[in-house]
């Protein structure tokens, strides 16, 4: 009890501020998660839960901390969200390990059909959630938190999937996200988010990379000019 009472107390003195300690944990914890994630390890989603947990608690401000720290139910949602997914994507990339994968998935290019529902779903899903979030008391701008919500439940579902695309998602979720977070007041993710915009057009280009080769090698046979002769004779 008395790790747990310090763990949601401590903060870190920055320039005249603070940062909250489970705020800089989480988010260490999840780029470790991307960083598995890049390279394709099953270990990555466990770790990103043990993020999100904590993240949960820093993004329900009024609930975990001071009655004055903005909500962002759409950034508390999603940490639940992850979570629920990464069970999912935890799953599906063990198996494929245990049929005998080399890595935990094999990135594919998501179909014509599956890239407009991911578009039509982050933007339709935005327009859903954003007066519900509002209603609920979410900071303002809400569409912003509503956009990263859903932006983040597509990228996370995308990963799980093997999809190279959902590394786009994130850098969408990131130019909309990095101004909300800062604005809100949560300077560490904000930071976080910023270094992951960066860091997910990495990921795109070493996901892209690794489909390209991993296409199979199609050994083209010319028909013998010898056997030809001999069966016309």
């Amino acid at each position: 009890m008395d790790f747990l009472r310090w763990l949601f107390e401590a903060q870190i003195p920055v320039a005249g501020s603070s940062l909250l300690l489970r705020e800089v944990v989480g988010n260490i914890f999840g780029l470790l998660s991307a960083l598995g994630g890049m390279r394709r390890k099953v270990w990555a989603w466990p770790v990103g839960i043990i993020g999100n947990a904590l993240l949960l608690t820093v993004f329900l401000g009024s609930l975990f901390g001071s009655a004055n720290t903005a909500n962002l139910l759409g950034q508390a949602g999603r940490q639940i969200m992850f979570i629920a997914v990464a069970v999912y994507g935890w799953q599906r990339w063990r198996q494929s390990k245990q049929d005998g994968a080399g890595h935990a998935v094999t990135p594919q290019w998501a179909s014509g059909k599956a890239r407009i529902g991911l578009v039509a779903g982050l933007i339709l899903g935005t327009i859903a959630l954003t007066p519900l979030f509002a209603a609920l008391g979410s900071y303002e701008p809400v569409w912003a938190d509503a956009w990263t919500f859903m932006g983040s439940l597509l990228a996370t579902y995308g990963m799980a999937r093997g999809w190279v695309e959902f590394w786009l998602i994130w850098v969408a979720v990131d130019i909309v996200g990095v101004p909300l977070l800062f604005s809100a007041g949560y300077y560490a993710s904000a930071f976080m988010y910023l270094f992951y915009g960066i860091f997910t057009l990495i990921g795109f280009f070493v996901w892209w990379r690794a489909k390209e080769r991993s296409k199979p090698e199609v050994e083209t046979l010319l028909p013998d000019p010898l056997v030809g002769a001999g069966g016309r004779s």
